[in-house]
Parts: structure tokens; C-alpha cells; sequence
């Protein structure tokens, strides 16, 4: 991890985050550039999206046919290409000190501006959520050229974060168990999926989330369908319930799940449950700098297929989190990225048996410089039983 101060009280709650600067910004796009080096690309090209506000906290307030495009080479100084329209916009961003900034006007070709920016037969890496169009346009301006996905070729660009990004992700994390805690407050039997839901939205905006990106409310035998979307389904008495929701505060994720009970759980369901929480502790103590992220799913893992389950268990372990709520690395087979401190992901096991209950049990966690997990959810693993 990079040498920041460590956060204060206030900015760990999340009432305070501390701003990041054009220096930070400077630090990201240094970085970014000395991966694309080592990765053997000419550089990276970012459009609009998570990437571009990581590298600059540049977001335009509409995405549109327009270019936008930020270019990282390796010795050179990284250009922002901007609709003159949006310029002033631009300028505005907490990273603009650390680029410069080169526009173009309707009427222009906006690929012409961008080509003399790119070696004319690199290899670059480019954000995922690129338009194809831009892509297709800069091919056709510079043919010698060739693009990878910025996720196959740096998948860790956004991956370790600093002190105050981890406080970022802490105030989420916290703010999603004070959801947590006051949905269990709440009436569920004789309500849909979707009141729960949206009380579950409701309490993430209350408690300082910008964005709301999922609340996945399964009840009965729709909690078996691990992204079952909240249905007019009349939750019952009986029924076991998968509460995961999380979204974006400050900028960050926030991911949790929680399984509940209404009234009292068959003997089954409690052994069920208490499997799944067994299995998403062996994960977490899995959590060590230097470990393959793949030994964390095997964890988990074991703990549910020794036990019988293992076909009940069909996604994987985890996943990485920051400015999204999805991003690399992934907790699963087959991955061998070491963890990092600093590196943030989801352990969250599972069990789902067709046609009649689920069970899934998630925190967000991260690798500290001790070599111990850190987990950025708090709220009770046990079962929690709600009317």
C-alpha cells in the first residue's frame, strides 16, 4: 500500500472523506503508464466511465456520441480529449492540473485530433466500456494499430487502494449495516419482494449512499436464484429470505448479504445456514498478502462440497470492489493474482437448492499489511429471525 496517512475518525465513519487531489490524480495516471509499460502496451486509452473518474474524477455529466478519450503513454504527458462543448467541464475536475487538456468542435474529425497521440503501430489497452464506434474510428485513422481490454491486460489498475479509498469503502460498508440493522425492523410476512426492497433502497440513500445498484430481496424458492430480482412475491411465514444489496457512497461500494428467517427455521435450514457462515469464515481466514485469490474460493468452497453441497454452490466466491461494485479480482478457480493490502473483495458462499430456499452470507474484505483479513461488514453472521 502506498504510504498515505492513515484516515481519521470522521473520514472512517464517512462523514468527512478526505477530497483527492491533483497529486493523487498524478500518482494514478504515473501508474497506469508504468503498467502499460510493463504489460508491453504503447498505452491506455480511457473512455468515459469508471476508469476515466479513477484517473481523473472526471465524469461528464451525459455520455454521448461525442469522443471523449483520455490517453496514458509511458513518457509522455497524458491528454484528456474532450467535445469543446465540455471543456469547461474538464477543467473543473480534481484531476485536470495533472493532464492536458486538447478539444475538438462539432464539424471536426475527432479521431484526427486523437491519432497524433498514439504510436501509429502500438498496441493499446482500452476500458472495457468503450463505444465500439470511437474504437472502429481510431482503427480506421491509425490501421497499424491493435487494442486488448483494459481488464484482460491491466486487471488490477484500480485494484489496490490507498488509505483514503479504504476509508471510503469502510463508511460504505458501514453504512450498509446500518441498513441491515434497521431492515430488520421492518414487517416481512404479507409483504412483496419488492416493499422490502425498496425499504432496503431507501435506508442505503438515508445513510449517505449516492447510488442505489442492486437490493435483491429472494424469498422461499426465489432466494435460489442467487440475482433473483425482487418479484410481487407475498413473502410468508416459513420463508427464508436473501437480503444483498450495496451501491456507492462517496464514490465507493458497498456489497453485503444477509440470509433471514420468518418465524422459526426448520432443522435443515438451520444446518444449511450454519454451513454456509462456516464455509464464508474459511474463506476470510484464507485472506493473506501473497495468497492466490483462487485459494480463497477453495476455502469456502470445501467447507460446502465436504458437506454434501458442493453442486448447490454455483458462482463464485467473491469479487473485487471500488468505484464499482463488480470489478477484478475474482475469488475463484483458476485465479492466480496474489492478494495485495489494500487489494477489496466480496467473500460470499453460497448454497441454492432448486424449487425451495437459498442461503448466501457476504462481506467485503481486505488484505492488511500485518497479514490479516479486514472485514468491512460487521453485522451478525448468525440467522436472524424477522416477523
Amino acid at each position: 500500500m502506498s504510504s498515505t496517512p492513515a484516515p481519521g475518525a470522521a473520514e472512517e465513519r464517512g462523514e468527512t472523506p478526505v477530497p483527492f487531489t491533483a497529486d493523487d490524480y498524478r500518482a494514478r495516471l504515473a501508474r497506469a503508464a508504468e503498467s502499460a509499460a510493463d504489460a508491453g502496451l504503447a498505452g491506455v486509452i480511457v473512455a468515459p466511465g469508471p476508469d476515466l473518474v479513477y484517473l481523473t474524477g472526471y465524469q461528464p455529466t451525459a455520455i454521448t456520441e461525442r469522443l471523449t478519450a483520455l490517453v496514458v503513454a509511458p513518457g509522455r504527458e497524458p491528454v484528456l480529449v474532450v467535445p469543446t462543448l465540455e471543456a469547461p467541464d474538464a477543467e473543473k475536475a480534481a484531476g485536470a492540473a495533472a493532464l492536458t487538456l486538447r478539444d475538438w468542435t462539432d464539424g471536426k474529425d475527432p479521431y484526427a485530433v486523437t491519432a497524433p497521440l498514439l504510436d501509429a503501430d502500438g498496441r493499446f489497452g482500452v476500458s472495457d466500456n468503450a463505444w465500439a464506434m470511437h474504437l472502429l474510428g481510431l482503427q480506421k485513422a491509425l490501421p497499424g494499430t491493435s487494442y486488448v481490454s483494459l481488464t484482460e491486460a491491466l486487471p488490477m489498475l484500480r485494484g489496490v487502494k490507498d488509505a483514503h479509498e479504504l476509508a471510503r469503502i469502510a463508511a460504505a460498508g458501514a453504512a450498509a449495516d446500518r441498513a441491515y440493522g434497521e431492515i430488520l425492523k421492518v414487517r416481512f410476512a404479507g409483504r412483496r419482494e419488492t416493499d422490502v426492497a425498496a425499504d432496503l433502497a431507501a435506508l442505503l440513500l438515508r445513510f449517505g449512499h449516492s447510488q442505489v445498484d442492486f437490493t435483491v430481496v429472494g424469498s422461499g424458492p426465489n432466494g435460489a436464484n442467487p440475482h433473483h430480482e425482487a418479484g410481487d412475491r407475498v413473502i410468508e411465514r416459513g420463508d427464508m429470505v436473501v437480503l444483498d444489496f450495496g451501491g456507492l457512497k462517496h464514490g465507493y461500494g458497498s456489497d453485503t448479504t444477509r440470509t433471514v428467517h420468518v418465524g422459526e427455521p426448520t432443522d435443515e435450514e438451520r444446518r444449511v445456514h450454519d454451513l454456509v457462515r462456516e464455509a464464508q469464515q474459511a474463506g476470510f481466514e484464507a485472506v493473506r498478502p501473497g495468497v492466490a485469490c483462487q485459494e480463497v474460493d477453495r476455502a469456502a468452497r470445501k467447507v460446502i462440497t465436504d458437506a454434501g453441497y458442493g453442486e448447490y454452490f454455483i458462482h463464485r466466491t467473491g469479487h473485487g470492489i471500488g468505484v464499482t461494485t463488480h470489478e477484478p479480482p475474482y475469488m475463484i478457480e483458476g485465479e492466480e493474482l496474489p492478494i495485495v493490502p489494500g487489494m477489496c473483495f466480496s467473500i460470499e458462499p453460497g448454497v441454492y437448492l432448486p424449487g425451495r430456499f437459498g442461503v448466501r452470507i457476504e462481506d467485503i474484505v481486505t488484505a492488511t499489511e500485518d497479514g490479516a483479513g479486514h472485514r468491512f461488514n460487521n453485522t451478525p453472521h448468525e440467522m436472524a429471525l424477522v416477523d
